[in-house]
């Protein structure tokens, strides 16, 4: 699937493609919609539970049920129209999302903030490499990392090259650029 680009216009989701076709997203768009959920479903759960419970009463309408998954999360994460030509997409050709902080005039107050919009990537990393991964993401080594974790060196090491294999990356800028796109230690 080509660059994808959302975009709310007059309460209607609209999409434009990198080829510069602008369309409008409803119900009707059955393979955009399984596209967009899968993504969502696989990278960011807790925000897909969080909207399978605000439209469980629209279950019977299986496909506008989707709609309404898909929309409300792209309203919430992609949904500002930036015709710079320095745009970039909000969904890339490889299906990466990059949020955009949209306007909202719930922000501060919804309790869905941070979990629909902005949701934490669900990087299927556990949770003991998580924390070491934060702290070498803050600058410290990994003897420093041991320490501050009251863990062997090895352990810590042993944790860096099981992250660096489940991500397929091979060196800590590569981890650095991962762990920004991904919001991953948002604070």
């Amino acid at each position: 699937m080509e660059g994808l680009e959302f975009y709310m216009f007059e309460d209607e989701l609209w999409c434009k493609t990198t080829s510069g076709k602008n369309f409008i997203v409803d119900e009707s768009k059955t393979e955009l919609i399984k596209y967009m959920l899968e993504k969502i479903r696989s990278r960011y759960p807790e925000a897909y539970s969080a909207l399978e419970n605000i439209y469980q009463s629209s279950i019977p309408n299986h496909a506008y049920y989707q709609y309404l998954l898909m929309r409300r999360f792209c309203k919430c994460n992609f949904c500002r129209l930036d015709t710079t030509e320095y745009d970039v997409e909000d969904v890339d050709a490889e299906g990466k999302f990059n949020f955009e902080k949209v306007e909202c005039p719930m922000r501060g107050e919804c309790q869905y903030e941070g979990v629909i919009c902005m949701p934490k990537f669900n990087s299927k990393l556990s949770s003991a490499e998580l924390r070491v991964m934060e702290q070498i993401y803050k600058g410290k080594t990994e003897q420093e990392t041991a320490r501050e974790l009251f863990s062997s060196p090895n352990t810590v090491h042993q944790h860096v090259k099981s992250v660096y294999v489940k991500l397929g990356i091979h060196r800590l800028a590569d981890f650095i650029q991962y762990a920004n796109k991904n919001n991953l230690f948002k604070n």
